[in-house]
């Protein structure tokens, strides 16, 4: 079952809202197996409806995130909603397809889905690279992914030793991936 953490950005979460996100996310109940907590960002951009929704629901195995941003703030929800639904099927599709006999923690393996609703095109791998990591700060591997105009870099952190990943946000600033071991 999951349990709902609805917060606002420039928006009071009242009642009827955060009714309304449940009500629309709980139908993703019936695929999560064990208690979960989705974590729900509502965002609103002007004093009209339109906004942003972003959910994270983490489970052991497998962390579940879409967001959307539409001009009424209940459609952002429902997309949303579509969205989660839609990693749910093509995720447990594939979890189905390697260990039909186990079926898989945290995803109720009772829900069976057409094969046809995945597309295993999407995940095919057309390249692969080999790339050299040299060791450097973040202030250095953001500089040196900027001159490759590329979205990321992965780099060694002169520090740690670790292997670290700076990439670019949709926001147009750096966010940074550091390895722990677990």
């Amino acid at each position: 079952m999951l349990d709902y953490k609805v917060r606002g950005e420039n928006i009071e979460v009242t009642e009827a809202i955060r009714e309304y996100v449940i009500k629309r996310l709980n139908k993703l109940n019936r695929y999560i197996e064990e208690d979960a907590v989705a974590n729900v960002n509502l965002r609103t951009y002007n004093s009209n409806k339109s906004g942003k929704v972003e959910v994270t629901i983490v489970l052991p195995y497998v962390v579940l995130r879409a967001e959307d941003t539409h001009a009424d703030l209940y459609a952002a929800v429902d997309n949303v909603g579509e969205k989660l639904e839609r990693q749910i099927r093509k995720y447990k599709t594939k979890i189905n397809r390697k260990s039909r006999e186990t079926g898989y923690k945290g995803i109720d393996s009772r829900n069976e889905f057409d094969t046809e609703e995945t597309d295993d095109e999407a995940l095919e791998i057309v390249r692969t690279k080999s790339v050299g990591l040299k060791p450097m700060n973040s202030e250095e591997a953001a500089l040196q992914m900027d001159l490759l105009g590329h979205d990321f870099f992965i780099f060694e952190d002169a520090e740690t030793q670790s292997v670290n990943v700076i990439y670019k946000r949709r926001d147009g600033r750096y966010g940074l991936l550091e390895t722990a071991e677990l």
